[in-house]
């Protein structure tokens, strides 16, 4: 089975200050996507730089030719789903073509409160992506739209001329719980995990396979519960999370072994943090470089 390697770019450095680079650097090394985090803030980084992921995207697009972009992970938390379909159309134009919305329920982080609401109970959370990915869905194929949900609304939303990508560009749906994995089934062109978070303090390399595994059978009880192969769903893992955490990264053969495993699971895409000094994704950018050019020659 082949496997593709993609890379995440946190938007945390001013473009015209190292920014842009990293996007321009990451088409040279052969990268399938670069991602970017769809946050307001995030974690330790909360108190320095962040910049918006739309504009960051566009801006990646317009500097890159073949690099697909997109996002990991656009969540409702303070997305909806009208003004964020316009932007993905627009995206899609600029880019020729090449976005991928990567979409999940959204958590409790600092994203939950900025706008001034109350955090979201998991039920709430689960409610609002329900109702979220199929509205998204009719504004992305549909010229005109109107809807009246429990969470969201849309009065004859216009989104002419619709994506480059047809019927609309895919949807990579991050899910670990039923109600998510069955809009992966149903609407995602790709799956995405990043593991069990239980197993990322105190488990083991080994456990998190097992978990994996679990949740790549639960993606296809969703399937087969539609009638759809799972084969025509991508898998996606974003590294980092799991008790492996940077150690793939240190040298090529840790890597080439974490990635084998991983394919063995049904993974076709492993994402890799672009290295970040002093962080929790730092790494030698030598040796990512490395592994971002000869990994996959290893593999076949």
């Amino acid at each position: 089975m082949s496997l593709r390697l993609s890379t995440v770019i946190l938007p945390y450095r001013r473009w015209h200050e190292g920014g842009r680079q990293a996007w321009t650097r990451a088409e040279q090394l052969g990268f399938h996507t670069a991602y970017t985090y769809d946050h307001l803030s995030w974690r330790t980084f909360r108190d320095g730089p962040w910049f918006g992921a739309v504009p960051t995207l566009t801006a990646a697009a317009a500097l890159t030719e073949r690099l697909r972009l997109g996002t990991l992970v656009t969540s409702p938390n303070f997305r909806h789903p009208v003004t964020l379909a316009k932007d993905l159309i627009t995206l899609d134009d600029v880019s020729g073509g090449r976005i991928t919305l990567g979409i999940g329920a959204g958590g409790t982080g600092f994203d939950a409160t900025a706008m001034g609401q109350e955090p979201w109970t998991p039920r709430e959370r689960a409610d609002r992506f329900a109702e979220f990915v199929p509205l998204l869905d009719r504004l992305l194929t549909e010229d005109s739209v109107s809807y009246e949900g429990d969470y969201y609304s849309a009065h004859e939303a216009r989104n002419i001329p619709g994506c480059v990508q047809r019927p609309r560009l895919p949807f990579a749906v991050a899910a670990t719980g039923p109600r998510g994995l069955a809009l992966a089934a149903g609407y995602g062109q790709a799956w995405v995990t990043t593991g069990d978070p239980r197993l990322y303090e105190n488990g083991t390399p080994e456990q998190s396979v097992q978990a994996l595994r679990g949740q790549a059978e639960k993606l296809a009880d969703a399937c087969a519960a539609i009638g759809r192969d799972v084969s025509a769903v991508e898998k996606i893992l974003l590294t980092g999370f799991t008790p492996d955490r940077g150690r793939p990264l240190e040298s090529l053969d840790a890597f080439v072994d974490f990635a084998g495993r991983h394919r063995e699971l049904g993974f076709t895409e492993l994402v890799l943090h672009w290295p970040i000094p002093d962080s929790d994704f730092a790494a030698d950018e030598k040796v990512f470089e490395k592994i971002a050019t000869e990994a996959l020659a290893q593999l076949d």
